[in-house]
């Protein structure tokens, strides 16, 4: 049965497909060109989403009920607050615990001799659990040790060895604001367009050596724990009520607003301006291919007509053929921007992943381009006339 059915496509071709594979040049192009502008939009709604889920890293990471930050904050770590409001907010009816985080950046030299880079410094005591990274909770101890740090591993090689190293020697020796430090272990956080080129983890006793014991009076972030059973609600009002100098947000509301300031910056817009440079591409190039199809085989076309095809039948041939070029044209670009999706997180450290919804997008707009590109080429096979050819 399953020969008889393959023997019949090979036999009983399905008009578009022949009009497409008759001219195999022409198809070759065609699907290079598709991939062309696969490759461009995935590339841009790639970078668009690092760019937008990279602001919620940071504040996805953390742990916590309620978040303190300054009322003028755009971002996590731009600015601090008195650590005394930290304290009023404890005082609260609910409130089980209160948490100060620090962020600051400062230099980071592998050796003397290696240009310095700018780290940026996470700071919290290690008695409490802070993030929800496995990695940092299993090794808070560590961070007790004085002048000793955890390295994020995806931090870019410009930093050194430092995880190869440590692999090897279980510890190692480096610079932070031109004072020795030891790296004790290793986690990942990951970089991104906003969490610079990489990440250290140290105590707030480390912290205050490091930066001075004022340091410790402006907190970049308060994460407040409660009761079990405690409305959040209730308590997030008894902070604007009652605590001036902070505003109080929730898990959600925190990553929200850092999605919100990334609203505001040029760079997203580019990168969507750029995918649609990417369709409009594709469809000029699907546009071209179907114009000249119909074009070469206009005489053809008329007599199908003349033969008692309507139009409406001949317009479904194109949009066959617009809808096999998309599908063929977008495997190959699937196949390259996956490749170099891989190759760039590779080189710079950020994490590029592929994601399934950014496939299907692409894979929606690849057929949307092509449709598009046959419902302008229409026009052409409407000049078709029967009595041109007779």
């Amino acid at each position: 049965m399953l020969k008889s059915l393959f023997n019949h496509l090979q036999t009983q071709r399905p008009l578009a497909w022949a009009q497409l594979s008759h001219q195999k040049t022409r198809l070759a192009v065609a699907m290079g060109g598709i991939a062309f502008a696969n490759v461009l939009i995935f590339m841009q709604l790639g970078f668009r989403t690092l760019f937008t889920e990279g602001a919620t890293t940071l504040p996805a990471s953390l742990k916590g009920d309620l978040f303190l930050l300054n009322p003028s904050t755009e971002f996590l770590g731009a600015n601090g607050f008195d650590r005394i409001r930290l304290y009023q907010a404890g005082g609260i009816k609910g409130v089980a615990s209160t948490i100060p985080v620090y962020i600051n950046q400062s230099t980071w030299a592998y050796s003397k001799e290696q240009t310095s880079f700018q780290a940026r410094v996470f700071a919290f005591n290690p008695s409490q659990i802070v993030f929800n990274i496995p990695e940092i909770n299993q090794q808070r101890e560590k961070l007790k040790i004085p002048h000793s740090v955890l390295f994020d591993r995806l931090a870019k090689p410009s930093f050194g060895p430092i995880p190869q190293l440590f692999a090897q020697k279980g510890e190692v020796k480096a610079l932070l604001k031109n004072h020795r430090i030891a790296v004790v272990g290793l986690f990942n956080l990951g970089n991104s367009f906003f969490l610079g080129e990489g990440n250290l983890m140290m105590s707030e006793d480390n912290y205050a050596d490091l930066f001075g014991e004022n340091a410790l009076n402006q907190v970049s972030v308060g994460i407040i724990t409660l009761n079990p059973g405690t409305n959040r609600e209730a308590v997030k009002a008894g902070i604007v009520a009652n605590i001036p100098g902070v505003k109080a947000y929730t898990h959600e509301e925190l990553i929200a607003k850092e999605l919100q300031f990334q609203n505001t910056n040029p760079t997203g817009p580019i990168f969507s301006f750029g995918a649609i440079m990417g369709f409009i591409v594709g469809v000029v190039i699907v546009y071209q291919v179907l114009y000249a199809d119909i074009s070469d085989h206009l005489a053809q076309y008329a007599t199908l007509k003349a033969m008692g095809y309507s139009d409406l039948a001949l317009l479904g041939v194109i949009f066959q053929e617009a809808a096999i070029l998309g599908i063929l044209g977008f495997i190959p670009g699937f196949v390259t921007s996956f490749g170099m999706y891989s190759f760039l997180s590779v080189i710079t450290r950020l994490q590029l992943v592929m994601s399934l919804n950014i496939a299907v997008t692409v894979f929606i707009l690849t057929m949307f381009m092509c449709i598009a590109s046959a419902a302008i080429t229409s026009n052409k096979l409407r000049s078709a006339d029967p009595a041109d050819v007779f």
